[in-house]
């Protein structure tokens, strides 16, 4: 569908001096300005487009069609942006002889022209974020651009439209409850002609733009509200999302799907750390680039959605290495940002299980209750005697050897469980309750042993070892 054919969807009959009729054919103006806000999550976006129309004095009908397109008719509404206009709307009809058509009809009380704005809900266009990072050659800042790939299958030609984007999540459950004065739970009662009414009064209500964003009187108030409005970053009830708008206007036509600016940032300022941890990255030495979304890193403007990113890494003969890509997830301003870069050829990682021995022995003489530790006040094993308790040590080295050009820090983490002691001499600490951790950091070409101690205590010396963990002793 092309740009003229929607053009003519709305159409402006104008009275004329035929006293039976009183109605003839208008050119329709072009659209002024259009925007589009693309909620992904529901396959929902609200088109909002103005126009100036010239208005005779008396009754005027204008038509609107969405033949051919997923423009949800019962959605369409028409307002006069300007407060007390001297236009009234009389009447909204849907005629049969012309389906997936509607005529208002508007009574002037003189000749003028107004913005009109014609806003609906259509389904059929969606959006994806992706990124991309390039590190600098020294990997201590990097550049970060984004960008929004719309897709347009809507049926309808979108020209210079101003696009937002709802990210996160809307509970339209919760507002269509508090709509119908009605509990979450009875939701589902509701007629469907019902339901579709108040979904789309909670949907508009919540992607309405901000007051900012409203128009003053005059068109160019209207321009500047409309075009250059802030980023919207909206917490409500138990709906947190935000609306990203993005810079400038695009023409989005059916059927293709078009890369959109999003913002760019120089010198974000990152570390570079290798980490294992089973639990997140599998059984290997990880290296990754770790970044924050906040003010001082020129980023925290908004969250970022999730994501595609792309990871390049600058080198001094002015080219790109390419490192990695991965998925972003959904990132709250102030959180980090972890780019996995994966396993790192420079750097050898391995763990070595060193020896394992079992002493603290305690053994129980056969038909009694008595403990008795092994060589205590002379005591003998005797044949009728079974061991009760023992603690079982394992040794393990972990060994890394850094042959990349920089000198670099190693996080690890030791998940644990049950009743287990951890000792280290490399200053260990408790992450959370069965996961210790600890760092160190490896010049350029030197080797480090790492070693740590796993103790399990085994029957008897369970109680012991509770007791040291209530005192503290873990970790040690």
């Amino acid at each position: 569908m092309t740009l003229n054919r929607i053009v003519c969807f709305l159409c402006l009959l104008l009275p004329l001096a035929l006293p039976a009729r009183n109605v003839d054919l208008a050119t329709v103006p072009e659209r002024r300005t259009v925007q589009l806000t693309i909620y992904n999550s529901e396959d929902l976006t609200l088109v909002r487009e103005s126009r100036i129309v010239t208005f005779k004095k008396g009754v005027n009908p204008l038509q609107f069609s969405w033949a051919n397109t997923l423009i949800d008719p019962t959605s369409v509404e028409l307002k006069f942006r300007e407060p007390k206009t001297g236009l009234i709307m009389l009447d909204t009809t849907f005629p049969h002889d012309k389906p997936q058509t509607l005529y208002w009809n508007v009574q002037s009380d003189a000749d003028r022209e107004a913005i009109i704005e014609i806003s609906y809900f259509t389904s059929g266009i969606s959006w994806a974020a992706d990124y991309l990072a390039v590190a600098d050659p020294d990997e201590k800042t990097l550049r970060l651009e984004s960008f929004v790939r719309v897709r347009n299958l809507s049926g309808e030609d979108y020209e210079n439209a101003q696009v937002r984007l709802v990210v996160g999540t809307i509970n339209l459950v919760e507002k269509i409850a508090e709509l119908a004065k009605l509990p979450v739970g009875r939701v589902n009662e509701l007629k469907r002609e019902d339901y579709k009414d108040l979904r789309q009064r909670a949907a508009r209500k919540m992607m309405a733009p901000a007051p900012a964003m409203e128009m003053a009187a005059g068109a160019m108030a209207y321009d500047a509200a409309e075009m250059d409005a802030p980023k919207e970053i909206i917490k409500e009830g138990l709906s947190e999302y935000f609306i990203y708008t993005i810079e400038g206007t695009e023409t989005v036509p059916n059927g293709w799907a078009k890369r959109l600016r999003s913002f760019e940032a120089d010198a974000v300022p990152m570390v570079v750390e290798y980490r294992y941890r089973p639990r997140e990255y599998g059984d290997q030495l990880t290296r990754l680039y770790l970044l924050k979304n906040d003010a001082a890193s020129k980023l925290g403007s908004t969250p970022l959605p999730d994501g595609v990113m792309q990871i390049f890494r600058a080198n001094r003969s002015e080219g790109l290495s390419y490192l990695a890509t991965q998925n972003l997830k959904y990132v709250p301003i102030g959180d980090k940002i972890e780019l996995n870069l994966g396993v790192d050829r420079l750097v050898i990682f391995e763990l070595v299980k060193q020896k394992i021995y079992r002493d603290n022995l305690w053994f129980q003489i056969k038909g009694g209750n008595l403990y008795r530790k092994l060589g205590e006040d002379g005591f003998k094993l005797e044949l009728d005697s079974q061991v009760a308790g023992w603690d079982e040590h394992t040794v393990y080295r972990q060994k890394i050897r850094n042959y990349s050009p920089k000198p670099i820090h190693v996080q690890i983490r030791r998940d644990y469980a049950g009743d287990i002691v951890f000792r280290s001499r490399l200053n260990p600490t408790l992450h959370d309750f069965q996961t210790v951790q600890f760092e160190a950091d490896i010049p350029v070409g030197e080797k480090a042993a790492l070693d740590y101690e796993v103790i399990a205590r085994l029957g008897y010396n369970q109680k012991q070892n509770r007791v040291e963990l209530q005192n503290g002793e873990a970790g040690r």
